[in-house]
């Protein structure tokens, strides 16, 4: 063990301009790797907190709507408003239906616009009276749509994953386009790793024909390399760890944490898991490189 950790120590000492730019390169790729995790895992929890508040809103027709279910300048009817009800109550995708009337539509039209002119053109006449739908899995949302669509009295449905699939469509984007980078670079350093394993081989030939000459085992000729590769990946996923959890305290803790405090966002065991990542990939980005470029020095 003395021999070969004294080999790796000298292998990285002779290799040092190239083991630091291994370092850094795992350094960035990594952190570029775990910043995808982690932008994974803020876009599912973002996803999951807003599908759980989803409701598809029914409005009914009023006197100054049209739509095709609608009668020119007349209200839904008691009949038309009691069918809707019923059909959504009795829809196994329904957890709850809530009506809001036009007296309370004009309260919350008044709470949300008392600083606009608009609000002295409107009159309650003028609001629209709705069914808010709670769904109890919000990805099935399809046949409450197509049940109540087509009602009379009905003159829209609004589903609120019209406004946010866009923008899950944005941030998973984003999300892939960041690991793709990272993948990339990864590539770099394995191929760095590779590289300077190489020329330390290169280097140590004779040594090593004379030690598999005398029948050192593969491993034995391997393990300082191994070594080697090992501690320049390590320090790389270290540093990278290290601006993950950078980026949890100063980033999102520190800043969009007290600036947006109605969005859950990730914390440590996320940051955890994504360290784990990092650290999983720089091991195997140690290995196999190292595998691969010391195969032709263990032949006889």
């Amino acid at each position: 063990m003395r021999h070969t950790l004294r080999e790796a120590w000298s292998g990285l000492r002779r290799n040092l301009t190239m083991t630091l730019a291994v370092i850094i390169t795992m350094w960035v790729s990594l952190t570029l790797f775990g910043g995808g995790l982690l932008g994974a895992q803020q876009v599912e929890l973002a996803k999951g907190n807003w599908y759980d508040k989803i409701e598809i809103s029914v409005f009914m027709c009023a006197t100054v709507t049209q739509g095709r279910n609608c009668e020119p300048g007349q209200d839904a009817t008691d009949a038309q408003r009691q069918t809707i009800r019923t059909t959504l109550e009795t829809n196994p995708e329904v957890a709850t239906v809530y009506y809001e009337s036009k007296a309370e539509a004009w309260e919350d039209f008044q709470r949300v616009y008392k600083d606009s002119t608009a609000i002295g053109f409107m009159t309650p006449d003028m609001m629209q009276d709705s069914f808010r739908v709670k769904l109890k899995d919000p990805e099935q949302y399809e046949g409450v749509v197509s049940a109540v669509a087509g009602l009379p009295g009905v003159q829209a449905v609004q589903d609120l994953r019209q406004y946010l699939n866009p923008l899950f469509e944005w941030l998973n984007v984003a999300k892939w386009t960041t690991i793709g980078l990272s993948l990339f670079l990864l590539l770099a350093g394995a191929l760095q790793i590779a590289t300077t394993i190489r020329m330390a081989a290169f280097s140590r030939r004779r040594e090593l024909g004379i030690m598999r000459l005398v029948g050192a085992s593969n491993w034995y000729i391997m393990l300082p390399f191994l070594i080697e590769s090992l501690v320049a990946a390590l320090v790389g996923a270290l540093l990278a760890c290290g601006s993950l959890a950078a980026v949890e305290k100063f980033l999102i803790i520190d800043k969009a944490q007290p600036s947006l405090q109605s969005v859950e966002w990730i914390g440590w065991p996320h940051v955890g898991f994504a360290m784990l990542g990092v650290v999983g990939v720089g091991v195997v980005l140690s290995i196999v490189p190292t595998a691969i470029a010391t195969r032709t020095y263990l032949r006889v």
